[in-house]
């Protein structure tokens, strides 16, 4: 049984914590993005989510592959594989360095209590875990947020533009006016980012050009690329997030604390597994690393995933 999600920043890992589930949030240009609604040319990717890293990683080999329609599938031959299930090993964590990052934690002592304890199974099956710190967010975050408010737009004239498209609006203006004359679009939900992008100019602006060479430099080389040249780690470890939130339409999500986006902004793989509950919610630990390295990942999901068998199916709250 499986689902495939799209993630710009969290929109795999996230609901996958949420309901105790494996997701993988690939490297951007596994798996092309052709046909999915455009939020972040740089960020967006579409992954598999799923009730075990087998079942996971038997989708993943199947979605993989260039695509003409998107150039950033062009970057990986020889990269992907056209079978990762060859990675499901039970002693994955066997050598393995992990760098647990401290700073993507504390937004609740309970989380961190699951992550101690995963990170001392992980050292009975012989890996190495080390603290780590990754680059605060205020290097990267408004950065990123120009970068997807010019990329939105872009992208989502394109699709909106397209032939194929037989919506009665085609570009993202006519959309904007069109959910103004919706008596309903617009009760509980806002469009200040739509209207935002719409400002924005083209993807020639020095602006955009300036936010995405300083995201992706604080991300990748100065982030997930550095903490792992400096530690010689094979991957990072994080807690995925809180357990799941209530959100109500008047005052929104109750979201307090999450690390989809280091990861996410650098357009690097993750994969998030249960790792516990709190009362009866799940609560999944998020494993990633550098371009490409699904393979690593994978090992070191399942083989946690097989030592712990965290996951339970879900039931009605109060019930046998």
């Amino acid at each position: 049984m499986i689902a495939i999600g799209t993630e710009t920043d969290g929109s795999i890992v996230c609901p996958s914590n949420n309901n105790g589930i494996v997701g993988i949030k690939p490297t951007v240009g596994l798996i092309s993005r052709s046909g999915i609604v455009p939020i972040s040319f740089t960020q967006d990717t579409p992954g598999p989510m799923g009730r075990t890293v087998e079942d996971a990683a038997i989708c993943l080999s199947a979605l993989t592959g260039v695509d003409s329609t998107d150039n950033k599938t062009l970057a990986s031959p020889g990269k992907s594989k056209i079978d990762y299930t060859k990675f499901l090993k039970a002693d994955g964590l066997k050598g393995k360095r992990i760098g647990l990052v401290k700073n993507e934690m504390g937004f609740s002592d309970k989380v961190d209590t699951l992550i101690r304890q995963a990170v001392a199974f992980m050292k009975s099956q012989g890996a190495e875990v080390v603290e780590v710190e990754a680059p605060k967010a205020s290097g990267y975050g408004e950065a990123s947020y120009q970068v997807l408010l010019y990329e939105f737009k872009d992208g989502l004239n394109k699709y909106l533009g397209s032939p194929d498209n037989s919506a009665p609006v085609k570009n993202l203006e006519e959309l904007i006016e069109f959910n103004k004359k919706d008596s309903i679009e617009l009760k509980y939900f806002d469009q200040k980012i739509f209207e935002k992008a719409e400002k924005k100019g083209n993807l020639e602006s020095k602006e955009y050009k300036d936010s995405l060479r300083k995201m992706l430099k604080s991300t990748r080389e100065d982030g997930i690329d550095k903490m792992m040249n400096t530690y010689n780690l094979d991957a990072l470890m994080s807690p995925t997030g809180s357990p799941a939130w209530k959100t109500d339409l008047l005052l929104g999500d109750h979201f307090v604390g999450g690390s989809s986006s280091l990861a996410a902004i650098a357009g690097y793989p993750a994969i998030t597994v249960p790792m516990g509950f709190i009362e009866n919610l799940p609560v999944d630990v998020t494993f990633f690393g550098r371009a490409w390295s699904e393979p690593v990942l994978i090992e070191i999901a399942y083989a946690y995933e097989q030592g712990t068998k965290h996951r339970k199916a879900p039931k009605f709250l109060g019930t046998d």
